[in-house]
């Protein structure tokens, strides 16, 4: 995908264009030398709206890429290295593209631009050496999948720079998922991938994860009178892997009490009718945590349908319930091993408190750390972000908007 500069980012260009003078500098400072055939790319971060950890049991859920992303500029050299500096770290990113093989000591960015390497090669595309300086606004931990964005955004630039962009949305988040899966570890969904490669709102369906269906919803929120905000509470993802890892797996322990792998493939009658059965197999929080997914997948689906049906109330309903099911049987609202930290339950608490019976508020992403989501009328959204600010900090409220583009290349000439 390409889009120009100005199309990107409308009312805050003059902004973006400090942002990507610095880029250049940042470059030039870093690596010696002009970027002056270089090409600038963008992936943004990702709101998850509805559907919260039902892709990892290939489930359904509805998400949106924000006006949030990171930023790269990238020019080929024309060798067998890849080096990546990110403005946000002290250290940069250097991979050898004749070893794409596992190295347990690569850092976490650094694991992910192997993996997406190794994979691309496998599935037949052009890898190529480049440099590489990045500038992001998609915060890490902050509930907004920076690493989805850092992931989406190498596939881009390795499709253009070596592929002529032939790399779609749905294969460039295959390839990151797996990047961030078997070189980094962590047992994500393609939840994250796919909302920051294709961009817009999207309904994704998981049933077969080789083949997810994916479906654009037109959602003009602001027409609906309402603002989304973002709260991070402060939280940070960086030591929760073992907590996120819990919960798929869980899942599937209830899944093979079926004979199945994934929550998707059981029947929910059958379920509810051995629950007994089920409880002393798996354990009370996996039982939960099934009933979770059952209800949160049915609501991911019924929300889209309630924003196709110009139905707000209705979806507003759903997104109150999604967010009550994550609270009380999801449970990844804090993590055990630290009860004194529970940011999120208290941020879903305080904007219940000010928002009253209007809008709706749900723990956000993979929860435990991090942010909660929020639809706030027009007419609260000053009060709103001034209580949560008075409490989590000047800055921590975000007031986003959702983005079309996904992964892309940046015309900043035309």
């Amino acid at each position: 995908m390409e889009i120009k500069f100005q199309e990107l980012y409308g009312n805050d260009v003059p902004r973006q264009e400090e942002r990507y003078e610095a880029i250049r500098r940042g470059f030039a400072a870093q690596y010696g030398y002009e970027a002056g055939e270089g090409t600038f790319f963008s992936a943004p971060g990702r709101t998850e709206i509805g559907g919260n950890h039902t892709d990892h049991n290939h489930g359904r859920v509805l998400a949106g890429a924000v006006d949030l992303d990171i930023v790269g500029l990238a020019q080929k050299t024309g060798n067998d290295t890849i080096r990546l500096k990110s403005a946000e770290y002290d250290k940069i990113d250097v991979v050898d593209l004749m070893d794409l093989s596992l190295h347990p000591e690569d850092t976490g960015s650094q694991s992910l631009i192997r993996g997406i390497c190794a994979k691309c090669r496998e599935l037949g595309y052009q890898v190529g050496g480049f440099d590489c300086y990045t500038i992001t606004q998609v915060l890490k931990g902050s509930g907004l999948s920076s690493s989805a964005a850092f992931e989406v955004l190498v596939v881009t630039v390795i499709s253009h720079l070596f592929n002529g962009g032939s790399i779609d949305p749905i294969t460039a988040a295959k390839i990151s998922q797996y990047a961030e899966n078997v070189y980094f570890g962590k047992p994500s969904g393609l939840l994250d991938q796919m909302a920051s490669s294709v961009g817009g709102v999207t309904a994704m369906d998981f049933a077969d994860p080789s083949a997810p269906v994916v479906e654009k919803v037109t959602f003009d929120l602001a027409s609906y009178g309402h603002a989304l905000c973002v709260v991070d509470t402060g939280g940070n993802h960086a030591d929760l892997t073992g907590e996120y890892a819990a919960i798929p797996q869980e899942m599937k322990a209830v899944a093979q009490f079926f004979g199945k792998e994934f929550l998707r493939q059981v029947d929910e009658a059958a379920f509810y009718e051995q629950l007994p059965q089920v409880r002393k197999a798996a354990g009370d929080r996996a039982v939960l945590r099934a009933m979770h997914f059952f209800d949160d997948d049915r609501l991911a689906y019924e929300e889209a349908q309630a924003l196709k049906a110009g139905d707000f109330p209705g979806f507003l309903r759903k997104v109150r319930a999604s967010g009550q099911s994550s609270l009380q049987r999801l449970q990844n609202v804090f993590a055990p091993q630290a009860p004194q930290e529970q940011g999120i339950t208290l941020a879903l608490s305080l904007s219940q408190r000010l928002l009253g019976e209007q809008g709706a508020c749900r723990v956000h992403g993979g929860g435990f750390a991090g942010t909660i989501q929020a639809y706030v009328p027009f007419d609260l959204l000053d009060s709103y972000r001034h209580g949560m600010e008075h409490v989590f900090g000047k800055g921590s409220c975000y007031v986003l908007s959702f983005r079309q583009a996904g992964g892309t290349k940046v015309l900043t000439h035309e």
